[in-house]
């Protein structure tokens, strides 16, 4: 079975552990002493962890070697990671481990052989699998592991996009008007009315004869003058207002629930720490 680095294996394998990285954590053993440092992870084709990659240190000679994954205990909040039971002697049996190598069966059971607590086991390499070797490879049923249930959630976010446009402007239309303006117009009129005492006789004394005598009168009429003149008709006022509504968008989202499985009439005390802490 093939083994990939960490990274080779999801490079955003941080995200996947909540910004939680391995690399770079120290190791210790159980009774505080520092053992080296956690370089990489190997994980199988299925994504579980097989082994760490350690660089030891101090009296532990310098070289990387394997660290089967179930005899370490990670601990993120103190940002170490603890073994229990690693000796000098097992690390100078450990083989070297390179970054080019490929770690075949026949490596891992030169690393296995040095961690198993029955050295005299041997297996079938065609039928073998890491549960041969539980103590070895099972987290979950090492002292004092602690793993992570992830859950999603829904984040809502809200994006603008334009829907529309409206365009408000003005053109000029043309049409006749007919306006009616009362004018006056002067006229004569020429009465010839007979005298009133006909045969009177006049005196010669008040008669005067004048030849040229003229009546002159001056016509007037009204000519009509037509101005045009702007006025406000109506305004027009131009503004947008806010809608507010709530829309709902549904998704699938998926929570990891823990499940714990025991063999025999064994006592279990699970607690809800959470809940705890609410009540």
């Amino acid at each position: 079975m093939p083994l990939y680095k960490l990274e080779d294996f999801d490079p955003t394998y941080r995200d996947t552990f909540g910004g939680d990285d391995i690399k770079g954590l120290p190791l210790y053993t159980e009774g505080g002493n520092r053992i080296g440092t956690v370089i990489d992870a190997l994980v199988d084709p299925d994504g579980r962890f097989r082994y760490l990659v350690i660089e030891t240190e101090s009296d532990f000679h310098s070289k990387r070697i394997l660290l089967p994954i179930g005899l370490s205990r990670i601990d993120y909040t103190q940002r170490r990671v603890y073994v229990d039971g690693l000796s000098k002697q097992q690390v100078q049996n450990l083989p070297v481990y390179k970054d080019d190598m490929t770690v075949d069966y026949d490596y891992e059971e030169q690393v296995r052989r040095n961690y198993r607590p029955e050295q005299n086991l041997t297996y079938n390499r065609d039928s073998y699998n890491y549960q041969n070797d539980a103590s070895l490879y099972n987290l979950n049923e090492q002292k004092h592991q602690t793993f992570k249930l992830y859950e999603e959630r829904l984040i809502a976010n809200k994006n603008r996009i334009k829907t529309g446009e409206v365009t408000v402007g003005k053109h000029i239309e043309t049409e006749t008007a007919t306006v009616s303006v009362p004018i006056e117009k002067e006229r004569v009129v020429i009465e010839r009315v007979p005298a009133t005492a006909e045969g009177v006789a006049v005196s010669p004394d008040a008669t005067q004869f004048q030849a040229g005598e003229v009546a002159r009168i001056e016509l007037y009429e009204e000519t009509p003058e037509i101005q045009k003149e702007a006025f406000v008709r109506e305004e027009v006022r131009v503004k947008k207002i806010v809608d507010k509504d709530v829309v709902e968008a549904q998704e699938t989202i998926r929570r990891e629930e823990l499940d714990v499985q025991t063999e025999g009439n064994l006592p279990l005390d699970e607690t809800n720490r959470q809940q705890r802490d609410i009540l």
